[in-house]
């Protein structure tokens, strides 16, 4: 039954889901990719056909989050989009005095989560913060999700972050980190990169399509080496972390405080 409910938000948003075709014009002028009305309206479309092992991601971070989520404690999702991680999340837990925090830079994404989230009624509440998950605090926290959202902040500021992130978490919380990779072998590299090319092509999408949102995203979202994410979370001072989940150049990691 909870699994049923957990899916209520796929309900609603697939009412108004449309296709991807954003890229596909050949004459359209390519900008830089940001999560405005245009995304928000095909993203359910655009993660599912993108994402390797998106849905497999998520019917296993509730698995996760029944297991850590802590009474009296705080659940953040940060870089929320449409809020699935959130509406999964509320539906499944069911400890005492939980809050989930969920928050995301893009106006477009908060305004469709907040509509959404009036069609659901349950004693977990959340609150959806239209904010820069950089300037936000974690406090209190049990269960921190980042889901695509590293590799969309510089460089330079992704240590910060992971420290804040550490230090908002109580003894025993856990951070779920899923990113794009890169690898250090290049042919192993440029395998992964064409079998992602390949899934992209089967789901529908064209050359033209897969080359035009590359170059959208080409200085928007920059992969790093795993092993660069697990140095950075041993610094930080998770004292475990794991690779839970990869596919193709796909990963999520669990980091336990």
């Amino acid at each position: 039954m909870k699994r049923i409910l957990a899916q209520k938000w796929i309900k609603l948003i697939n009412k108004q889901e449309m296709k991807d075709k954003i890229f596909r014009s050949k004459n359209k002028e390519i900008k830089s990719f940001e999560f405005n009305e245009e995304v928000v309206d095909v993203f359910p479309d655009m993660i599912e056909r993108s994402v390797p092992g998106y849905k497999l991601l998520q019917s296993m971070i509730i698995v996760m989050a029944q297991k850590y989520v802590q009474n009296n404690s705080n659940v953040y999702d940060l870089g929320c989009s449409l809020g699935e991680t959130s509406f999964a999340i509320q539906e499944i837990v069911d400890n005492e005095d939980v809050k989930i925090i969920a928050v995301d830079n893009s106006r477009a994404m908060i305004n469709k989560c907040i509509k959404n989230t009036k069609n659901i009624n349950r004693d977990i509440k959340i609150e959806f913060i239209m904010d820069d998950i950089l300037k936000i605090t974690i406090k209190n926290a049990s269960f921190v999700v980042m889901n695509f959202s590293l590799q969309f902040i510089p460089v330079d500021e992704r240590d910060r972050l992971i420290n804040k992130i550490f230090d908002g978490l109580a003894s025993g919380g856990v951070l779920i980190l899923s990113e794009k990779i890169i690898f250090n072998d290049s042919d192993e590299d440029e395998i992964m990169i064409s079998l992602h090319d390949k899934m992209k092509k089967i789901n529908g999408y064209e050359e033209s399509e897969i080359a035009n949102k590359r170059k959208s995203l080409e200085d928007v979202l920059i992969p790093e080496a795993i092993e660069s994410h697990y140095e950075r979370l041993r610094n930080a001072g998770f004292r475990r972390s794991y690779t839970w989940l990869k596919c193709m150049n796909f990963i999520s990691i669990i980091a336990i405080k």
